[in-house]
């Protein structure tokens, strides 16, 4: 069954390019966040949108919102893309797919990550949820309103 907007995220526990794993209602507890799937590291869409999402993280910041990757890359792999573009924010690794999948975030029979974004509150419901494969750009402008839009309500 998809998440929808309302829903409270599920919890989950992944290797984190921090060096410590990472636990969502433990590390973030309390605190807002952006929790983006994606493909591939150094793919030309994934790249694109990790550094509009780097390139816009003063804006998430004011706001206390993290933002965290989600692919089925390595950490290995995630520490290098991390390192090359510069990204201020962690990744995250779901080596078998299992949380992408609860995520509904994960492309049957291929087995790739499809690019979806959720924005969830202090309390880690779902407020937001962007899915577009092909627009990466737009998944950072959507999150943007979006956490404009929380903080008036």
């Amino acid at each position: 069954m998809a998440l929808k907007v309302g829903d409270k995220a599920p919890n989950f526990k992944l290797a984190s390019t921090s060096g410590e794993d990472f636990v969502l209602d433990e590390t973030l507890q309390g605190k807002p966040c952006i929790l983006y799937f994606y493909p591939k590291d150094f793919t030309r869409g994934c790249t694109a949108e990790a550094c509009d999402f780097r390139d816009n993280i003063t804006f998430f910041n004011q706001f206390e919102v993290d933002v965290l990757g989600i692919s089925r890359d390595t950490i290995a792999t995630h520490q290098s893309f991390r390192s090359q573009y510069e990204l201020p924010f962690h990744l995250l690794s779901d080596k078998n797919g299992k949380v992408s999948a609860k995520y509904n975030a994960l492309i049957p029979i291929i087995g790739i990550n499809k690019r979806i974004t959720y924005l969830l509150d202090t309390e880690h419901t779902i407020v937001a949820i962007y899915d577009n494969f092909f627009g990466a750009k737009e998944h950072i402008q959507n999150m943007i309103a979006k956490v404009k839009n929380l903080e008036n309500n």
